[in-house]
């Protein structure tokens, strides 16, 4: 009853990553119980019910996603409109940092404040969504500490 996993998408392609996730999906529906250690956080949000976070053999955080990411801030807004170089120019002289996101842009700016700046303008926006914190950000910030310098990596690699 008890189906214990690690890594289970590693290698896999787009269409087995999915075809790993129902089958986990329909295992547990039925009842059973799947435990499932991955690196591939972004992965364990769509699939996981109840996490452990885990660093440096310590249990840092326990909960379904929600209550993991709950008070967490929002980590930015997308948004996009009629006219983007405008909207961008806009959101910058309001002093809200902008970067490029698809056909869109990436906010660092709740979306409230970023609606304001765009009627303020007068510029019509055809999405406006925010952007929650991920558990891989959680996680790298609950364990910044340890984490190895990556430039000291790469200066150890090719010393």
């Amino acid at each position: 009853s008890v189906l214990v996993l690690d890594e289970p998408a590693n290698g896999l392609d787009p269409a087995g990553i999915r075809w790993m996730r129902g089958l986990l999906r329909d295992y547990a529906n039925r009842g059973g119980t799947v435990l499932l250690s991955s690196h591939l956080l972004h992965e364990v949000e769509q699939i996981a019910d109840d996490m452990v976070l885990i660093g440096q053999g310590r249990i840092l955080a326990t909960g379904d996603q929600a209550s993991l990411l709950q008070g967490r801030a929002i980590a930015a807004t997308l948004v996009s409109a009629l006219d983007v170089p405008g909207l961008a120019a806009a959101l910058r002289d309001a002093g809200h940092e902008v970067e490029p996101a698809g056909a869109g842009l990436r906010v660092h700016a709740s979306p409230v404040d970023v609606g304001r700046v765009a009627a303020q303008r007068q510029i019509v926006l055809t999405d406006l969504r925010a952007v929650q914190e991920s558990l891989e950000e959680m996680f790298l910030e609950m364990t910044a500490t340890t984490q190895r310098d990556p430039l000291a990596l790469s200066r150890e690699l090719s010393a």
